[in-house]
């Protein structure tokens, strides 16, 4: 956390740190101090416990502590010194072999002022800032959370130390609030889903971060791809199709290589026939480099353009194993990718045509509550923002001007642009309040050079044409993973894997089901009868917990009539509906993507 992000509860959360550890120090005298920083959702603070008896289980004790700390109305008063002044402060104040080291790290590094805060008789070197007092401070908005392993400085020749998270808010409402949405993350996790509904397993003789998806998540994947194709097929895209390796001239030229090689694969070396000569291959890390040498296969005339040229492409980045996440980080990813050739002229009406289209798809998912982050070059890191700052100038402007002509509301990302280009990115909100990036549009001044793009303009001379790359429905992994959860597991109807589950009341119906799902599977609906030993109402929870979106009733009566009796997943009203009207409600309802449930956008 930032003390910008919101000052008032920086302050709060730092001065419960202080109180957290002198709380520790009053249960267990001999304990020494490490770090206690605010974080997001709280704070934390690192102990050392060597001889002492520590054990998680007095986490409730030491809550009792500090609230008889925050009751006693501590100041916290400040001393400014010089470096000889901290270090006799700090030692002749208590033996804290952390913080003596701290300080003198920090005077290595050329600080020479210190301060201290004190409150009650308890003594903590730091900057600040913090609360006038801990009165200041509410004793409900608080919860010592958990216990965990951290090195001293973050490196694993050191001491280990036990570090005790906080979770901490200015009132007990937003506190009980944020439990009550972990609770539910939790259970809606995709991780958890992903298992339980079969979507998608890793196996280690495949390699972490390399999904395998299963029948059910390859359904709601490939229904994905379907409406992203239908899509852009109305707006006018081309698709294509690229290898999923390329030679490393290839990424040297896309400045990838040089830019990017430490999240890419390393080479695979090939020797020619002769054994002389050797390549370098790459599995590729973006589908971009790729297009544009589709685009330079011949020469283009202005009146190709806008050029859209669109591949679900997989791609492979070497994400670092303490990164990787489910399918929210993996190192195989297939992206909803697509490369737009145009004059500068008509980037504004094409990004136009892009917001429409993400408002499209938006609107068929109910995607809601989301931001949009102008993503530009950062003061610091500039190294790895390649390319001329007239370029990125252009850049830029030319995207912030295409958000304020549509009135469009945004904030800016400094350094969260690509290192080829400024980009907008779409900004999602988990249900723990964490924010994702599900979408973007980007725009490139610096591959048509590395590449020497050319068209032929009106005027019979050459032009060089812009890049817009493009990424409404981010890669199949990521997108899924965000679904999975704020669906909570129960997709809508077009893209669940199973569409329709028939149960039959008795063994009688049996046949009837049996006949009406082949008739189902042959009008292309993903159905299922269920033919098990379990009892009706076993059968019934059993269609609930896979949540299916559609559960069809079959009994005697149904039989009889030629009807079924439909249930849906989180609407108790069942209705009765003839063969032929429950046929063409189904065919409606997937056709033009019907979702007759709201997600969680409410409680996201």
């Amino acid at each position: 956390m930032e003390e910008k992000d919101n000052p008032r509860l920086y302050r709060i959360r730092h001065s419960m740190a202080h109180v957290l550890a002198q709380a520790v120090q009053v249960k267990y005298p001999a304990a020494k101090l490490g770090f206690g920083p605010p974080i997001d959702q709280g704070f934390y603070y690192d102990f050392d416990f060597t001889g002492c008896q520590f054990h998680e289980t007095d986490l409730k004790e030491i809550e009792k502590i500090m609230r008889k700390i925050i009751g006693q109305a501590q100041k916290f008063e400040r001393k400014d010194c010089s470096y000889q002044e901290a270090l006799v402060t700090a030692k002749q104040f208590r033996d804290e072999p952390f913080k003596i080291q701290n300080i003198e790290n920090l005077h290595a590094r050329g600080v020479t002022n210190f301060s201290f805060y004190a409150n009650g008789n308890f003594l903590d070197v730091c900057e600040g800032p913090h609360v006038e007092n801990t009165k200041d401070l509410q004793s409900a908005a608080f919860k010592l959370d958990r216990v965990a392993g951290a090195y001293w400085l973050g490196n694993e020749n050191n001491p280990m130390l036990t570090r005790i998270y906080a979770l901490c808010y200015e009132k007990q409402e937003e506190l009980d609030d944020f439990i009550k949405r972990r609770k539910m993350a939790e259970e809606f996790d995709h991780k958890k889903l992903g298992k339980e509904l079969d979507l998608f397993e890793f196996d280690e003789l495949v390699g972490k971060g390399l999904p395998l998806w299963l029948p059910n998540g390859a359904a709601i994947r490939g229904d994905v791809q379907k409406f992203a194709e239908e899509m852009e097929f109305r707006y006018g895209y081309k698709r294509v199709a690229t290898p999923n390796i390329a030679r490393g001239d290839l990424y040297l030229k896309s400045q990838h290589l040089p830019a990017y090689e430490e999240s890419m694969f390393p080479p695979m070396i090939i020797k020619d026939d002769d054994g002389k000569e050797e390549s370098r291959f790459y599995l590729k890390p973006m589908n971009c480099p790729h297009h544009h040498l589709i685009f330079s296969s011949r020469m283009r005339s202005y009146r190709d353009l806008p050029l859209r040229l669109a591949e679900y492409g997989t791609c492979y980045r070497f994400e670092q194993s303490g990164e990787l996440s489910g399918l929210l980080r993996v190192r195989c990813m297939t992206m909803n990718d697509a490369h737009i050739y145009l004059r500068l002229d008509q980037v504004k009406e094409e990004f136009k045509s892009l917001m429409h289209m993400y408002k499209e798809f938006y609107d068929t998912f109910k995607l809601k509550h989301y931001s949009i982050r102008l993503s530009v070059r950062g003061k610091e890191n500039s190294e790895k923002f390649v390319g001329e700052s007239a370029m990125w100038d252009q850049a830029e402007t030319l995207l912030a001007d295409c958000l304020k002509e549509m009135g469009i509301q945004y904030f800016v990302g400094e350094g969260e642009g690509a290192f080829y280009g400024p980009k907008v990115d779409f900004q999602f909100k988990n249900l723990m309040g964490r924010e994702e990036t599900v979408s973007t549009i980007q725009v490139d001044f610096l591959s048509p050079i590395n590449f020497s793009l050319k068209y032929t303009d009106q005027g019979g001379g050459e032009g060089v044409p812009v890049i817009l790359h493009r990424s409404p429905l981010s890669t199949h992994e990521r997108f899924i993973s965000y679904l999975i959860e704020y669906y909570g597991g129960a997709f809508p109807t077009w893209c669940s894997p199973t569409q329709v589950n028939i149960i039959s009341v008795n063994s009688e119906c049996e046949s009837y089901c049996q006949s009406l799902a082949k008739d189902l599977h042959g009008m292309g609906i993903r159905v299922e009868v269920d033919a098990s030993d379990n009892s009706f109402n076993k059968k019934i929870r059993n269609s609930t917990v896979k949540k299916n979106p559609i559960t069809l009733i079959v009994g005697n009566k149904e039989v009889e009539e030629g009807k079924v009796t439909v249930r849906r997943y989180g609407i108790e009203k069942q209705e009765a509906f003839t063969l032929a009207d429950f046929k063409a409600l189904l065919v409606d309802e997937i056709k033009n993507r019907v979702m007759l449930r709201e997600p969680m956008s409410s409680i996201i």
